[in-house]
Protein backbone atom coordinates (compact mmCIF):
# COMPACT_ATOMS: atom_id res chain seq x y z
CA UNK A 1 0.00 0.00 0.00
CA UNK A 2 1.24 3.49 -0.55
CA UNK A 3 0.25 4.57 3.27
CA UNK A 4 0.94 3.24 6.35
CA UNK A 5 -1.62 1.92 7.97
CA UNK A 6 -2.03 1.46 11.43
CA UNK A 7 -4.17 -1.92 12.80
CA UNK A 8 -2.80 -2.42 16.34
CA UNK A 9 -5.65 -0.32 17.83
CA UNK A 10 -8.18 -3.24 16.26
CA UNK A 11 -8.09 -6.05 18.67
CA UNK A 12 -10.33 -8.64 17.40
CA UNK A 13 -12.45 -10.88 19.70
CA UNK A 14 -13.03 -14.75 19.29
CA UNK A 15 -16.39 -13.77 16.98
CA UNK A 16 -17.32 -13.04 13.70
CA UNK A 17 -16.44 -9.47 12.08
CA UNK A 18 -18.47 -7.40 10.31
CA UNK A 19 -16.92 -4.66 8.28
CA UNK A 20 -18.37 -1.37 7.55
CA UNK A 21 -18.02 1.98 5.24
CA UNK A 22 -18.93 4.69 6.67
CA UNK A 23 -20.22 7.51 4.07
CA UNK A 24 -23.82 7.00 3.12
CA UNK A 25 -23.86 3.26 4.64
CA UNK A 26 -23.70 4.67 8.64
CA UNK A 27 -23.33 8.56 8.05
CA UNK A 28 -25.42 10.48 5.51
CA UNK A 29 -22.74 12.37 3.21
CA UNK A 30 -24.55 12.73 -0.42
CA UNK A 31 -27.11 14.90 0.73
CA UNK A 32 -25.14 17.02 3.50
CA UNK A 33 -22.60 17.09 1.12
CA UNK A 34 -25.37 19.00 -1.39
CA UNK A 35 -26.47 21.52 1.44
CA UNK A 36 -22.78 21.92 2.25
CA UNK A 37 -22.45 23.02 -1.72
CA UNK A 38 -25.68 24.94 -1.74
CA UNK A 39 -24.04 27.08 1.01
CA UNK A 40 -21.51 27.77 -0.79
CA UNK A 41 -22.84 29.37 -4.35
CA UNK A 42 -22.60 25.96 -5.55
CA UNK A 43 -25.29 22.81 -6.80
CA UNK A 44 -24.74 18.95 -7.81
CA UNK A 45 -25.62 18.11 -11.44
CA UNK A 46 -27.00 14.58 -11.72
CA UNK A 47 -25.32 13.68 -14.74
CA UNK A 48 -22.94 10.65 -14.28
CA UNK A 49 -22.01 8.83 -10.74
CA UNK A 50 -19.00 11.01 -9.99
CA UNK A 51 -18.72 15.00 -8.48
CA UNK A 52 -15.87 15.94 -10.27
CA UNK A 53 -17.39 17.87 -13.74
CA UNK A 54 -21.03 17.80 -12.25
CA UNK A 55 -20.44 20.04 -9.61
CA UNK A 56 -21.51 24.08 -10.75
CA UNK A 57 -22.27 27.77 -10.12
CA UNK A 58 -25.73 28.05 -8.66
CA UNK A 59 -25.75 31.04 -10.48
CA UNK A 60 -24.90 30.59 -14.24
CA UNK A 61 -23.84 26.20 -13.70
CA UNK A 62 -20.55 26.97 -14.63
CA UNK A 63 -18.37 23.67 -13.80
CA UNK A 64 -16.16 24.13 -10.61
CA UNK A 65 -12.76 23.07 -11.70
CA UNK A 66 -11.76 19.62 -10.56
CA UNK A 67 -9.00 20.94 -8.43
CA UNK A 68 -11.98 23.31 -6.51
CA UNK A 69 -13.89 20.50 -6.19
CA UNK A 70 -11.60 17.96 -4.45
CA UNK A 71 -10.74 20.95 -2.10
CA UNK A 72 -14.67 21.29 -1.55
CA UNK A 73 -14.63 17.59 -0.89
CA UNK A 74 -11.67 17.48 1.80
CA UNK A 75 -13.27 21.30 3.24
CA UNK A 76 -16.10 19.26 4.07
CA UNK A 77 -14.61 16.06 6.06
CA UNK A 78 -12.90 18.88 8.25
CA UNK A 79 -16.63 20.37 8.69
CA UNK A 80 -18.34 16.90 9.19
CA UNK A 81 -19.22 16.98 12.60
CA UNK A 82 -21.64 20.63 11.70
CA UNK A 83 -23.11 18.18 8.46
CA UNK A 84 -23.37 14.54 8.53
CA UNK A 85 -25.62 12.91 10.66
CA UNK A 86 -26.31 9.17 10.99
CA UNK A 87 -28.35 6.73 7.83
CA UNK A 88 -31.67 5.52 9.31
CA UNK A 89 -31.59 2.56 12.18
CA UNK A 90 -27.58 3.09 11.62
CA UNK A 91 -27.01 3.38 15.34
CA UNK A 92 -29.24 0.45 16.23
CA UNK A 93 -28.86 -2.09 14.04
CA UNK A 94 -24.55 -1.38 14.42
CA UNK A 95 -25.21 -2.10 18.53
CA UNK A 96 -27.11 -5.15 17.73
CA UNK A 97 -24.66 -6.56 15.81
CA UNK A 98 -21.97 -5.53 18.09
CA UNK A 99 -23.87 -7.30 20.34
CA UNK A 100 -22.38 -10.60 18.90
CA UNK A 101 -19.86 -10.01 16.97
CA UNK A 102 -16.75 -7.30 16.42
CA UNK A 103 -17.47 -4.07 13.99
CA UNK A 104 -14.66 -2.07 12.22
CA UNK A 105 -15.90 1.11 10.67
CA UNK A 106 -13.64 0.88 7.01
CA UNK A 107 -13.96 4.92 5.78
CA UNK A 108 -12.94 6.03 2.88
CA UNK A 109 -11.01 9.30 3.49
CA UNK A 110 -7.52 10.46 4.08
CA UNK A 111 -6.47 9.74 7.51
CA UNK A 112 -5.44 13.07 8.50
CA UNK A 113 -9.38 13.55 9.34
CA UNK A 114 -9.56 10.36 11.00
CA UNK A 115 -9.61 12.43 14.53
CA UNK A 116 -12.66 14.56 13.69
CA UNK A 117 -14.68 11.43 11.86
CA UNK A 118 -13.76 9.71 15.43
CA UNK A 119 -15.18 12.63 17.49
CA UNK A 120 -18.26 12.61 15.56
CA UNK A 121 -18.78 8.72 15.82
CA UNK A 122 -18.19 8.66 19.37
CA UNK A 123 -21.27 11.72 19.96
CA UNK A 124 -23.52 9.03 18.41
CA UNK A 125 -22.15 6.13 20.40
CA UNK A 126 -20.87 3.93 17.93
CA UNK A 127 -17.43 3.84 19.49
CA UNK A 128 -16.44 0.41 17.44
CA UNK A 129 -12.36 0.74 15.88
CA UNK A 130 -12.15 3.61 13.03
CA UNK A 131 -9.50 2.95 10.12
CA UNK A 132 -9.69 5.81 7.39
CA UNK A 133 -7.79 5.15 3.93
CA UNK A 134 -7.71 6.06 0.32
CA UNK A 135 -6.08 2.76 -0.39
CA UNK A 136 -8.43 -0.33 -1.92
CA UNK A 137 -10.20 -1.91 0.90
CA UNK A 138 -9.93 -5.57 0.05
CA UNK A 139 -5.82 -5.65 1.02
CA UNK A 140 -7.06 -3.75 4.53
CA UNK A 141 -9.89 -6.16 5.27
CA UNK A 142 -8.16 -9.50 4.37
CA UNK A 143 -5.22 -8.37 7.31
CA UNK A 144 -8.04 -6.78 9.23
CA UNK A 145 -9.47 -11.16 9.18
CA UNK A 146 -6.34 -12.89 8.48
CA UNK A 147 -6.78 -17.02 8.68
CA UNK A 148 -9.34 -16.75 11.10
CA UNK A 149 -12.21 -19.35 11.10
CA UNK A 150 -14.92 -16.87 11.52
CA UNK A 151 -17.45 -15.32 9.50
CA UNK A 152 -16.99 -12.13 8.04
CA UNK A 153 -19.45 -9.64 6.49
CA UNK A 154 -18.79 -6.16 4.49
CA UNK A 155 -21.06 -3.59 4.12
CA UNK A 156 -20.41 -1.03 1.63
CA UNK A 157 -22.52 1.61 -0.53
CA UNK A 158 -19.38 1.59 -3.56
CA UNK A 159 -19.33 -1.68 -6.16
CA UNK A 160 -15.28 -0.90 -6.40
CA UNK A 161 -14.96 -1.35 -2.64
CA UNK A 162 -17.22 -4.65 -2.47
CA UNK A 163 -15.11 -6.24 -5.52
CA UNK A 164 -11.80 -5.34 -3.62
CA UNK A 165 -12.81 -7.05 -0.88
CA UNK A 166 -14.45 -10.11 -2.77
CA UNK A 167 -11.04 -10.45 -4.35
CA UNK A 168 -9.31 -11.04 -1.58
CA UNK A 169 -11.47 -12.40 1.11
CA UNK A 170 -13.54 -14.71 -0.73
CA UNK A 171 -15.17 -16.00 1.73
CA UNK A 172 -16.57 -13.16 2.71
CA UNK A 173 -20.69 -11.67 2.83
CA UNK A 174 -20.85 -8.25 0.41
CA UNK A 175 -23.71 -6.11 0.92
CA UNK A 176 -24.01 -3.07 -1.08
CA UNK A 177 -25.85 -0.37 0.53
CA UNK A 178 -27.50 1.44 -1.45
CA UNK A 179 -29.23 5.06 -0.87
CA UNK A 180 -32.56 6.27 -2.08
CA UNK A 181 -30.46 9.11 -3.89
CA UNK A 182 -30.84 10.09 -7.57
CA UNK A 183 -26.94 9.92 -7.57
CA UNK A 184 -26.95 6.32 -6.94
CA UNK A 185 -29.22 5.75 -9.80
CA UNK A 186 -25.94 6.49 -11.77
CA UNK A 187 -23.80 3.80 -10.01
CA UNK A 188 -21.85 0.81 -12.20
CA UNK A 189 -24.27 -2.30 -10.51
CA UNK A 190 -22.25 -4.81 -8.16
CA UNK A 191 -21.54 -8.21 -9.52
CA UNK A 192 -24.44 -10.71 -8.86
CA UNK A 193 -22.37 -12.26 -6.10
CA UNK A 194 -23.38 -8.95 -3.84
CA UNK A 195 -26.49 -8.74 -2.04
CA UNK A 196 -28.26 -5.40 -2.75
CA UNK A 197 -29.99 -3.96 0.36
CA UNK A 198 -31.56 -0.48 0.78
CA UNK A 199 -31.48 -0.46 4.58
CA UNK A 200 -30.22 -1.29 7.71
CA UNK A 201 -33.20 -3.53 8.25
CA UNK A 202 -32.30 -6.22 5.41
CA UNK A 203 -28.48 -5.54 6.22
CA UNK A 204 -28.98 -7.15 9.71
CA UNK A 205 -31.37 -9.85 8.36
CA UNK A 206 -28.26 -11.04 6.09
CA UNK A 207 -25.29 -10.09 8.62
CA UNK A 208 -27.29 -12.38 10.93
CA UNK A 209 -27.69 -15.34 8.87
CA UNK A 210 -24.44 -15.42 7.90
CA UNK A 211 -23.05 -15.11 10.88
CA UNK A 212 -25.26 -17.79 12.27
CA UNK A 213 -25.15 -20.07 9.39
CA UNK A 214 -28.56 -20.05 8.63
CA UNK A 215 -28.79 -18.67 5.33
CA UNK A 216 -27.00 -18.60 1.91
CA UNK A 217 -24.26 -16.04 1.31
CA UNK A 218 -25.92 -14.41 -1.41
Amino acid sequence: MGEILDLAHVRLTDRPLAVCDVDDVVLEFFAPFQLYLESLGHRFLPRSFRLHGNIVSATDETPVEDVRVSQLILDFFEAQEAWQTPTTDAIAALKRIGAEADVVFLTAMPPRYTQIRRRLLDSLDLTFPLLATEEPKGPVVRELHGERDLPVAFIDDMAHNLHSVGEHVPECLLIQMVPPLDIHKLAPPAAPHVVRVGDWTAASQHIDSHFTGTGAKA
